[in-house]
């Protein structure tokens, strides 16, 4: 089976040729392109969340022989979150090489979070299953290396952060208002206020509400400086 050549270009730039190019194409293309004779990369996802998830968090136990397991978990979290792995998408391109329904490519889907993030789960279920755990190992360890090294400082959830903060000085829970939407239904970008029981708040934009807030809350951190 041939791939074509944005396939190609991908494997390049993953640094694997796949013995079984049927895999990179299953993960490579989205529920709004799938048919009765064409499967989508949903299965595949399934799998390649365990995979990474394996993967970081043995590479977590070898770096700090020492971290109890609640210094762990929250950086093991900042490595595998949807945004990591979208992250990680985008450093590679994956979304130039994405099968999508006509929908969802007007719709901006090779650059949405939850799409690149399953698609990377699903292209590292595609490297297991055709070269085995060795091989998608030391990919994920080249790909996430650097985020590796500098989990302790990603795992600083912002929303988690101001929580504590507002606690630890006597404050209510910080609120998070929806007050504005934008853009079409299929593609709308919301925007978000942070309040703070003291009166300070932080506004964002974002293509999901989540994202939003964790940006706002960013922005108030900024101001309060905990």
């Amino acid at each position: 089976m041939k791939l074509a050549s944005e396939l190609k270009d991908l494997c390049t730039r993953l640094g694997h040729q796949f013995a079984q190019p049927e895999l990179l194409i299953e993960a490579t293309t989205h529920s709004s392109l799938s048919s009765a004779t064409r499967a989508d990369n949903q299965r595949l996802e399934f799998l390649g969340d365990r995979v990474l998830a394996l993967v970081i968090a043995q590479a977590l136990l070898e770096k700090d022989k020492d971290a109890s397991e609640g210094i762990l978990a929250p950086r093991f979290n900042a490595l595998v979150r949807k945004e990591a792995c979208a992250d990680v998408a985008m450093q590679i391109d994956l979304g130039a090489a994405l099968k999508l329904g006509r929908s969802e490519m007007l719709s901006g889907g090779r650059k949405k979070i939850a799409i690149l993030g399953d698609a990377m789960e699903a292209v590292i279920a595609a490297v297991y299953l055709d070269a085995g755990f060795d091989t998608v190992e030391n990919l994920i360890m080249r790909l996430w290396g650097e985020r590796i090294n500098t989990a302790e400082d990603d795992a600083r959830d912002p929303k988690t952060t101001l929580q504590e903060w507002a606690q630890g000085h006597k404050m209510l829970p910080p609120k998070y208002v929806e007050i504005g939407r934008a853009g079409p239904d299929h593609a709308p970008v919301f925007e978000i206020e942070a309040q703070l029981s003291n009166g300070l708040s932080a506004t964002a934009n974002a293509p999901s509400k989540r994202q939003a807030q964790q940006m706002a809350a960013a922005k108030l951190l900024e101001q309060v400086d905990p």
